[in-house]
């Protein structure tokens, strides 16, 4: 492996999970989930902020609420990082208490993302977790 792949692979494996998510009382929980099982977070209160956050930095991962202010849905940051950052497509994982709703359900089918619907136990989310972005610091292969 050459010097510049070793240092962004090292560079990847500290990146933080971004998560994006408008509730500050879920934003709260899913956080201390992930620092519990040694993950390291950044935070975006919309989908806005988690794609200025996402533009120049490097992430293990992306959790989204698929809902949140400003005008750009987990969807959005979904097409967004397909088209800027394919390698982190298959690292996303969509939260959700609208299942129910046949937009949200289409955008989850079409889309292909994983997904865990609002309200969840911490062990539900860190097995997700685990299995799409790898252990804490590692990455998924």
């Amino acid at each position: 492996m050459a010097t510049n792949q070793r240092a962004a692979a090292v560079a990847a494996a500290k990146a933080p999970v971004l998560v994006i998510e408008d509730e500050p009382t879920v934003m709260a929980y899913i956080c201390a989930a992930l620092e519990k099982h040694g993950y390291q977070v950044a935070q975006a209160a919309s989908g806005v902020e988690g794609l200025a956050m996402l533009a120049g930095n490097h992430y293990q991962g992306i959790i989204s609420d698929m809902r949140t202010p400003g005008g750009v849905s987990g969807a959005d940051v979904r097409a967004w990082v397909a088209e800027h950052y394919p390698e982190l497509g298959s690292k996303m994982l969509f939260i959700t208490g609208d299942t129910a709703n046949e937009e949200t359900a289409a955008i989850l089918k079409s889309t292909g993302v994983p997904y865990i619907e609002k309200p969840f136990r911490v062990n539900q989310l860190i097995t997700l977790v685990k299995s799409i972005m790898g252990t804490a610091g590692e990455g998924a292969a």
